[in-house]
């Protein structure tokens, strides 16, 4: 993991993939800033060219967020028109889903969780058993070899869109100033979208405020890109600067206590991560910890051990 685990997208190298109809450069922007149970990339969408195979997704919830330009949204044939702003939900065993992008590209994030698959390989029987079917192991053409064979998917009239793709301006915001320092106007984006396994927000915090009272989680892991603006990014005693295009990873279990301060323009984040419900967030300004699979807080106690109390 980076020192500190802060990267600028515009210094992580991009990786050209281009065959036959899909064409597109991706930057894995979470491995790049030491993220460890999650993942981004951004992935930027040649004009009229697609992202990747239609695919379904097996175990991992993943999240797209547009970053700009426009396109189509390829769910089981069906076709529905995004943009800038738009958030796109595909839960586990749900539909066949790609992108196409527009005259003018298509730029968006993908978020995803690295969930372990097991899959057992016969090397006599030259299969990969994925149960309860089956797969030549190590044979044959590239999975992207044999979708551009299969041709470009059809796309026909782009329909009403879907209840799991969502836009920023259309879902619910809410402003939380409890006083002190701390101030943001928020809205949730994959939860209205039908996300349950892992959660999207954006936070727009406001000039010289906080996002947040400094937490770190036991379990939780969370990845935070800077949209717009610019402030600095708290990690326990020190501070860092950050602007538009920032991408900082907070792996679970660090010890180390973050949250964000805006600077004089203000700052836009978007806010990405698992819901585990076994993680305690801990707070150690007030010596508080929130256990958030039962809704509780509680202030810790420090023990004298050598009385003999637990």
């Amino acid at each position: 993991m980076p020192d500190p685990p802060i990267v600028h997208w515009d210094d992580v190298e991009g990786r050209r993939s281009e065959l036959g109809h899909l064409s597109a450069t991706w930057r894995d922007l979470g491995r790049a800033a030491g993220t460890v149970n999650v993942g981004v990339k951004r992935i930027e969408i040649d004009p009229g060219k697609w992202s990747t195979p239609a695919h379904v997704e097996g175990a991992e919830e993943e999240i797209v967020y547009v970053l700009g330009g426009s396109g189509l949204s390829w769910q089981d044939g069906k076709v529905y028109e995004i943009g800038e702003g738009d958030c796109i939900v595909h839960r586990p065993g749900a539909e066949a889903h790609t992108l196409r992008a527009g005259d003018d590209g298509l730029d968006v994030l993908i978020y995803g969780t690295r969930v372990p698959l097991q899959i057992a390989d016969l090397p006599r029987a030259d299969v990969a058993w994925i149960f309860p079917t089956w797969t030549e192991a190590g044979t044959g053409d590239h999975p992207w070899t044999r979708e551009v064979a299969a041709g470009e998917p059809e796309v026909g009239e782009p329909l009403p869109r879907p209840s799991n793709i969502v836009n920023a301006d259309d879902v619910e915001w809410s402003d939380w100033v409890p006083g002190g320092d701390i101030g943001i106007t928020a809205a949730w984006l994959a939860r209205p979208a039908g996300a349950t396994l892992s959660g999207l927000g954006i936070d727009q915090v406001h000039a010289g405020k906080r996002n947040s009272v400094q937490h770190c989680h036991s379990a939780e892991e969370e990845l935070f890109i800077v949209l717009e603006g610019d402030g600095r990014c708290l990690l326990g005693d020190d501070e860092h600067p950050v602007r538009a295009g920032h991408v900082i990873a907070r792996p679970a279990g660090t010890r180390i206590a973050h949250s964000f301060r805006a600077g004089d323009a203000g700052m836009r984040l978007l806010v990405y991560g698992t819901r585990d419900p076994n993680d305690m967030a801990y707070f150690p300004k007030s010596n508080k910890i929130y256990f958030r699979g039962l809704g509780v807080i509680a202030r810790l106690e420090q023990l004298d051990y050598m009385d003999g109390e637990i």
